[in-house]
C-alpha cells in the first residue's frame, strides 16, 4: 500500500524550496496512492491539488484546507462525493473516470458558495437518465458541468422538473447500488476460490505420493521426490503455465469496477517485479580495468577515436570528443602508468609506454573542434644536444646575392649632356688660381704649394711618426 509521506511531499515541492508549510500547489499524480491523508495537516495553504491516476477510493482528510480552490481526482476509485463541505474556497472539482454511482451525493456541494465547475464524465452516474438536469437544479451556483456551460434557460427548466426528476434518479441509483453489492460479493468469492483449489491440489498430491512404494517393498513417504527428477521438463512446464496464466488474465472478461482496476494494477506490478528480477539475474559481469598483477587494461567504452603520440619530453593523447558535449561531463585522471578519461560515465583507459608525471600534466580542449588534448611530461625525458640551425641556401640564390652586392658597391654616374656643362667661368676670380676651367657646379684643384726645405740642424728621428 502506497501512502503519502513527508518525503514524497517535499520532493514534489521543489518549486517552493522544499517548504511544505507554505505550499500552495502540489502534484501527486501517478504515485499509486491508496489513501488521501496528512495534507490537511502539513499543507494548510494548499490551493491546487493534483491526485489523478491513483487508487484513492474515498475523498477524505481535506476538510481543513480552507484555501483549496481546485482538486483533481480523475482516474481514481472514488464512488461517492463527500467530505468537501469544509473547503470553503473550492471552485473546481474533477472526478473524470471514477466510479461515482450515488448521484445524490452532489448535494453535499450545495453550500459551497464559490463552487463553479464540476466534471463527472466517465462515471456510472453520468449514464443516468436526466443526470444533467438533476445536477444543474441541485447546484444553483454551478456554471460549468462536464466542460459545457450551463445556460439560464436550462437551469430554470431543470429547477421546474426537479421534483419529477429526483424520483427517476433515486430509482436508477438504487439499481446501481444493488449491482455494486453483487459485484463486491462475486469478487470476494473469486478471491477465496484460488486458495481452496491450492489446498485441494496439495492434499491430493500428498495422498498420491504417500500411496507409492519402492521396488524393495518399503512405503514411499518423500513428498519432494518428484522434484528430484525431471527438473528441466518441469521448469519448461512451469514457464509455459505462467505464460498461459498471463494470457488468460488479459483474455478474461470482467466488468469495469474498482476491484478489477486494483486487480489489473496488482497484476502489472507483479509482472514488473518479475522482469526486474530477471534483469538482475541477466546483468553482465562488471568490467575489469586492471589485471591481477596490477597492470592496467586498455578500455574504450565510449568508442571514441583517439591518438597517442610522444616526443622526447612529453606524451600526447588527443581524444576526438564531440564539440557540443558539455565539459562538465568529462573527467580526466593521469597516473604514472595509465591515463583515464570518463565521458558521460563511460571510461577510456590507456596504458602509457613509460611513466609520466601526473602533477605536471595538463588537459586542454579545443573551442573549435571540441577535441581533448592531454599533455603528460615524461619522468625520464630523452636529453639530446642542441644543434645550431644553419640556413642552407641553394647555389643559385648565393650567386644572385653576390651579384647584387657587387652592383651596390660599384659607383654609378649619371650621363649628362655636354651642353648642360656650359656655364660662367669662375676660374679667374682669384689670381693665384690656374687657368684651368671648371665645369658648372664642378670643383677645380688649387695650384701646388712648394714644400719648405729642412733646416741644417734637423734630425730625422725614426721614433717620431710622420705628420700627415
Amino acid at each position: 500500500m502506497v501512502r503519502i509521506t513527508e518525503d514524497m511531499v517535499r520532493k514534489r515541492s521543489e518549486h517552493n524550496e522544499m517548504q511544505i508549510s507554505t505550499l500552495e500547489e502540489i502534484s501527486l499524480h501517478q504515485q499509486d496512492i491508496e489513501r488521501l491523508e496528512y495534507l490537511d495537516k502539513w499543507c494548510r495553504d494548499l490551493k491546487i491539488l493534483y491526485l489523478q491516476s491513483n487508487l484513492i477510493p474515498k475523498i477524505e482528510n481535506v476538510g481543513r484546507l480552507k484555501k483549496l480552490e481546485y482538486i483533481n481526482l480523475a482516474l481514481n476509485n472514488v464512488e461517492k462525493i463527500e467530505n468537501l463541505e469544509g473547503c470553503e474556497s473550492l471552485k473546481k472539482l474533477d472526478l473524470t473516470v471514477n466510479f461515482v454511482g450515488e448521484l445524490t451525493s452532489v448535494e453535499s456541494l450545495r453550500n459551497l458558495y464559490n463552487f463553479r465547475e464540476l466534471f463527472l464524465t466517465g462515471n456510472p452516474c453520468a449514464d443516468y437518465e436526466h443526470y444533467r438536469e438533476y445536477v444543474v437544479a441541485t447546484l444553483p451556483q454551478l456554471q460549468w458541468l462536464d466542460g459545457t456551460e450551463i445556460e439560464k434557460s436550462e437551469r430554470i427548466q431543470a429547477i421546474q422538473d426537479l421534483p419529477f426528476i429526483r424520483g427517476y434518479i433515486l430509482e436508477q441509483q438504487n439499481r446501481y447500488l444493488k449491482k455494486r453489492a453483487r459485484e463486491k460479493a462475486e469478487y470476494t468469492q473469486k478471491l477465496k476460490m484460488p486458495d481452496e483449489e491450492n489446498e485441494n491440489n496439495g492434499e491430493n498430491s500428498n495422498k498420491e505420493n504417500l500411496g507409492k512404494t519402492k521396488s524393495d517393498g518399503r512405503w514411499y513417504t518423500d513428498i519432494n521426490e518428484g522434484d528430484k527428477t525431471g527438473n528441466s521438463s518441469e521448469a519448461a512446464t512451469i514457464k509455459k503455465t505462467h505464460e498461459e496464466k498471463v494470457d488468460d488474465f488479459w483474455q478474461q472478461q470482467s466488468s469495469y469496477t474498482p476491484e478489477s482496476r486494483i486487480e489489473v494494477h496488482n497484476h502489472l506490478k507483479e509482472l514488473k517485479e518479475k522482469e526486474e528480477k530477471k534483469d538482475e539475474t541477466d546483468e553482465k559481469p562488471s568490467r575489469k580495468y586492471f589485471a591481477d598483477d596490477g597492470r592496467p587494461f586498455n578500455v574504450n567504452e565510449p568508442k571514441v577515436d583517439f591518438k597517442l603520440t610522444e616526443d622526447d619530453e612529453n606524451i600526447f593523447l588527443d581524444v576526438s570528443i564531440f564539440k557540443h558535449t558539455d565539459t562538465s561531463m568529462l573527467d580526466c585522471d593521469v597516473q604514472p602508468q595509465y591515463v583515464r578519461v570518463v565521458l558521460k560515465g563511460k571510461i577510456l583507459q590507456l596504458q602509457l609506454p613509460e611513466e609520466v608525471s601526473g602533477v605536471n600534466s595538463k588537459a586542454q580542449r579545443s573551442k573549435i573542434t571540441g577535441h581533448l588534448l592531454i599533455t603528460m611530461p615524461k619522468l625520464k625525458p630523452v636529453l639530446r644536444p642542441k644543434q645550431l640551425k644553419t640556413e642552407n641556401k641553394p647555389s643559385h640564390d648565393v650567386a644572385e646575392a653576390k651579384k647584387n652586392q657587387s652592383k651596390m658597391q660599384s659607383t654609378q654616374y649619371l650621363e649628362v649632356d655636354a651642353k648642360a656643362r656650359s656655364g660662367p667661368d669662375i676660374t679667374g676670380i682669384v689670381k693665384d688660381k690656374t687657368s684651368v676651367k671648371a665645369p658648372f657646379g664642378g670643383y677645380a684643384d688649387r695650384t701646388a704649394v712648394e714644400t719648405r726645405l729642412n733646416s741644417a740642424d734637423f734630425l730625422d728621428d725614426p721614433d717620431v711618426p710622420p705628420l700627415e
